[in-house]
């Protein structure tokens, strides 16, 4: 790059950029573009050049050339509304989870100059609207957040030739990359806790049982306990919000009053149950430990703070952005998914 080159007081254009670099007009024009086979020294130099120039693509000749448009939306399908279920746009701005996840993308997405569209979909009519915004063109690729088994989306969105990763396996997800953590392991790890610290009458609170991730978590749950000889398991289900996870607490206690250990599937079900616990004078964890799963903010907000699995939203969601950007940009087979391992997070209550 030509050190002393002047910067103009104009606009810069592709021909500026090109002046500073010392390379050719199409050479800026492929590194603009995202073109894989620029030399990766020769597309430093044409950065630095763009910064030194304080060059602004223009956003609209840009999507003439690559036929994209340089944003992509975020999907959360829900089931259609159940009478008496707190209403679905209050659950997506409640719910921590939600909110790791539009994180980590934006970490990803944001440096790559993508922006994201937020589409909720939870009944018939939302989800034509959603398959027809897609089959226009107005977006490179989807970010899918699909939990029930039963949603066809996952289908439906491959069906529009879209790149697309799931966030969560589904048996519906067909050729979809998906990113997800070892369900199995980390209730696995909540079984293993509570045994070892001496716990025997042990009950849960599970996710939904049409949704793969509260399915994965009660049978592993319940395999690992088994292996140390309590196959006597109480379970409730639940529906991961904080409403759901108290009254399924009260349903767990009246089935098993001498309750000493329970895992709660969620830790915004665990912040419903364990005032519930107080109530009923249990002290935790003196009377019953208690074990969540996510490690949100919602953890560490209970009293006593909450010993949960962790799972990795954050860096979860950008590598959905990342496997999503390489997709848009690389077509061609889809990617391998990705499974994440969970851990272990101890605090105060269990």
């Amino acid at each position: 790059m030509t050190a002393d080159a002047p910067v103009p007081t104009r606009p810069a254009t592709l021909e500026d950029v090109a002046r500073v670099a010392g390379v050719s007009r199409a050479t800026v024009s492929r590194v603009i573009n995202g073109a894989p086979t620029v030399d990766p020294g020769l597309r430093g130099i044409v950065e630095e050049a763009i910064a030194a120039t304080r060059y602004v693509p223009n956003r609209a000749a840009r999507s003439l050339v690559t036929r994209r448009t340089d944003s992509i939306a975020l999907v959360v399908s829900e089931q259609e509304q159940r009478s008496g279920a707190t209403p679905f746009v209050g659950r997506m701005f409640t719910d921590p989870y939600f909110g790791r996840v539009v994180s980590g993308l934006l970490e990803v997405l944001r440096p790559a100059g993508v922006q994201m569209m937020l589409m909720l979909v939870d009944d018939e009519t939302s989800r034509e609207q959603l398959l027809s915004y897609l089959r226009q063109g107005h977006v490179d690729g989807v970010v899918l957040v699909s939990s029930h088994g039963s949603d066809p989306l996952p289908q439906l969105i491959t069906g529009t030739g879209l790149p697309a990763v799931l966030s969560g396996r589904s048996s519906r997800s067909g050729r979809l990359t998906y990113v997800e953590v070892d369900q199995r392991a980390g209730a696995e790890l909540a079984a293993e806790h509570l045994v070892s610290l001496g716990r025997r009458r042990i009950g849960t609170v599970t996710g939904p049982q049409d949704m793969p991730a509260g399915q994965e978590r009660l049978a592993a749950f319940r395999t690992a306990l088994a292996r140390h000889g309590i196959d006597d398991l109480a379970w409730v289900e639940g529906d991961f919000t904080h409403v759901g996870g108290a009254a399924a607490m009260k349903r767990l206690l009246a089935r098993r009053p001498d309750l000493d250990g329970v895992f709660v599937a969620s830790d915004l079900m665990a912040m419903g149950a364990l005032p519930v616990l107080s109530r009923e004078g249990r002290r935790v964890p003196e009377d019953v430990a208690v074990v969540g799963f996510d490690d949100s903010n919602a953890a560490q907000a209970c009293d006593p703070p909450l010993t949960t699995v962790r799972q990795p939203v954050e860096e979860m969601s950008s590598e959905m952005a990342r496997l999503l950007l390489r997709q848009i940009r690389e077509p061609g087979d889809p990617l391998p998914s990705v499974v994440f391992h969970p851990s272990l997070v101890i605090r105060d209550s269990a």
